[in-house]
């Protein structure tokens, strides 16, 4: 019998009690819209009422138990850190030549070879499957190290850690694949993830690639083509996502995502095409396509129709690698400016003497610090509990970071000028230092977009961010449900907010721990008393707008905002007090003044959201852009060479 041979559809099963209805009303979404959302929301993870710290500020509930004393490495667990990134440090300074690897657009093998032989490509693989089986404290910190010198590298020990093979079967796998392929990504055979497709980037309802289970059950047959795949060009086996056969659920088909563990090597596996960017330029991204491939049924990640729930997990802790190597490269920006600012001399002053400058100096230094103090704090709560639900935080630091490491590197080459744009090989020749900022700025402009752009991260912590009322007052405005359902779900919700909403006006305590310094404790009184404030408004935006405030996404972006600022404030003050009590002497006034700036400097764009939730101009922005994409506004269209071969219009009429 040919494995080529596929079976007939499911038949009907009863779901899991979580999926049987969504909280959200599709009754007037689009086919398109509802098939996107039910999808997502049922892969949504459905663990038991979750104490997550950043969700709890957007409900007014602000436990700063939770993150003080800010968690502290024990030595064991530090010195395990210490001794590898030692090993690393060296290593890159004396093998690796971040300009070489940007100028010819590869990554030496043996540079690979003897990554994988230090343990790099098993961070935190357990030991006895042959990794190194460090914290994630400790794996953040070696994104940092990594970040501060080569974005090549980092993407591809990110790419393979975090989202590839080992973190999926680190989290789902059974013990029989964990034994099979953890050891073989642990020693550096590189692993990558394949989601994204050609007309599918965040909506997996739309993914064409199919696997259709053959007659006798064993194999599945993988048919589709998957674009940007991170470390696809040189992978030796990838996590891929693939609908599977629908399942009927109360008479309707419902689809299926399923995470299957695919070996390169397989016929029917093809890399056509190595993207190029313009950055991260030996990034081995590519297009795999995929043709009659057989996959046996035991590669499939945590089971049928779970695939998005494995992807969705995995990002959760993938996330983080982000805004640590985005640290990392801030503080390259932060030495940089540092050099810079105090020996360039312009109107018989150091340019870091200029107010001007030295305010963009301030804001790097301290959101800096801000970004250091989320990654690690996040780190620790992993490290603490392998199950804590880090969801919004991890989406925060990701958010917060990418978008900050932007500014501090566009600051950084304005700073520095014409010396910032112009390549470290020109530098080089011409007789200057070959500092290249030109090449951070290229590499880091992908970190707002990789792993979920920030538009994409606002919508999911909205999304988080609302949940907690969903489960209240969902069912009040589901026009599926009958009147008598609703009529109840209305009494109960009536209940909850007649005991919760009067609490979010009350001057309770704030909660902050004694023995703080008083310019901490006062940040910190502040952001108690804001997470009230932010819950009440995001009360009353639902009263206004109902069921329609999902569609409000400038207005919730704006509630995101304010919860992602009051999160850096508290953990950078957090931070801030541990590094005085237990740091250097000399160092504390200089911590203090950090922590002291950036959470008075937040607090000023807090205030300045707060004002845009009353007063914006959200609304004739969209009118303005759906009348600029519908029709012809010729002032904006005349005086240009307009290239129809390049830019994907259709000829005009001759």
């Amino acid at each position: 019998m040919s494995p080529i041979k596929t079976a007939p559809p499911e038949r009907e099963i009863k779901p899991p009690a979580e999926e049987q209805a969504s909280l959200i009303d599709t009754s007037k979404m689009t086919e398109g819209q509802r098939a996107a959302l039910e999808m997502t929301e049922a892969a949504r993870e459905t663990v038991q009422e979750r104490k997550s710290f950043a969700g709890g500020l957007f409900m007014g509930r602000c436990d700063l138990r939770a993150v003080f004393p800010f968690p502290e490495q024990s030595p064991s667990d530090r010195d395990q850190g210490d001794a590898f990134l030692e090993r690393l440090e060296k290593f890159l300074l004396e093998k690796v030549d971040p300009d070489q690897i940007d100028r010819t657009g590869e990554i030496p093998q043996e540079i690979i070879e003897e990554l994988g032989r230090m343990g790099a490509f098993g961070i935190k693989i357990p030991t006895p499957f042959g990794g190194l089986g460090l914290s994630q404290t400790n794996y953040s910190r070696a994104a940092m190290l990594l970040g501060s010198y080569d974005g090549n590298l980092t993407a591809l020990l990110s790419a393979h850690q975090s989202i590839g093979v080992p973190q999926p079967l680190i989290m789902f796998g059974t013990e029989a694949q964990k034994k099979k392929f953890l050891p073989r990504v642990a020693r550096g055979e590189i692993s990558a993830f394949a989601l994204t497709e050609q007309g599918v980037g965040s909506d997996p309802a739309t993914m064409t690639t199919r696997a259709d289970p053959t007659a006798d059950g064993k194999y599945f047959v993988l048919n589709g083509e998957k674009l940007w795949c991170t470390n696809g060009v040189k992978a030796g086996v990838i996590v891929v996502m693939a609908k599977t056969p629908p399942r009927l659920v109360n008479g309707k088909e419902k689809s299926q995502v399923t995470a299957f563990i695919v070996e390169m090597d397989t016929p029917g596996v093809a890399v056509t095409h190595r993207c190029h960017f313009m950055g991260l330029r030996a990034l081995y991204n590519g297009v795999v396509k995929f043709t009659n491939v057989v996959v046996p049924r035991e590669n499939i990640i945590c089971g049928e129709g779970k695939g998005l729930r494995v992807a969705l997990s995995t990002l959760n802790t993938g996330r983080l690698t982000l805004p640590a190597a985005c640290t990392g490269a801030a503080k390259r920006c932060l030495k940089i400016v540092k050099q810079w600012a105090s020996h360039r001399v312009q109107w018989g002053a150091p340019i870091g003497k200029h107010a001007a400058i030295a305010d963009k100096i301030a804001r790097m230094a301290a959101n800096t610090f801000a970004m250091e103090s989320m990654t690690l704090l996040v780190a620790s709560m992993v490290d603490k509990d392998k199950k804590a639900d880090i969801r919004l935080e991890a989406a925060i630091a990701k958010m917060w970071g990418t978008e900050e490491a932007w500014r501090i590197v566009d600051d950084t080459m304005q700073i520095r000028g014409g010396r910032g744009y112009e390549t470290a090989d020109s530098l080089q020749k011409r007789g200057e230092e070959p500092v290249a900022v030109e090449r951070l700025m290229r590499d880091c402009r992908i970190n707002t977009i990789f792993e979920g752009s920030s538009e994409i991260m606002r919508l999911f912590i909205a999304r988080e961010m609302l949940d907690p009322h969903l489960k209240v007052s969902g069912a009040v405005l589901d026009s599926r449900k009958p009147t008598a359902e609703r009529l109840k779900a209305a009494l109960k919700a009536g209940l909850f907010y007649a005991r919760w909403y009067p609490r979010q006006w009350l001057p309770l305590g704030s909660g902050v721990p004694a023995g703080l310094h008083p310019k901490l404790a006062n940040h910190l009184r502040y952001a108690s008393k804001t997470s009230r404030r932010l819950a009440r408004r995001l009360f009353h935006a639902m009263v206004v707008h109902g069921p329609k405030l999902e569609r409000e996404q400038v207005l919730l972006s704006r509630f995101v905002e304010i919860g992602a600022e009051l999160f850096a404030i508290i953990a950078s003050c957090s931070r801030a007090q541990h590094l005085m009590e237990s740091g250097a002497t000399d160092q504390r006034d200089e911590v203090l003044r950090l922590a002291d700036y950036f959470s008075a400097s937040a607090r000023l764009r807090i205030e300045r959201n707060f004002d845009g939730l009353r007063s914006n101009t959200d609304r004739q922005g969209y009118r303005v852009a759906q009348a600029f994409l519908q029709s012809s506004v010729k002032c904006l269209e005349e005086g240009i060479v307009r290239d129809t071969r390049r830019e994907g219009e259709a000829p005009a009429d001759p």
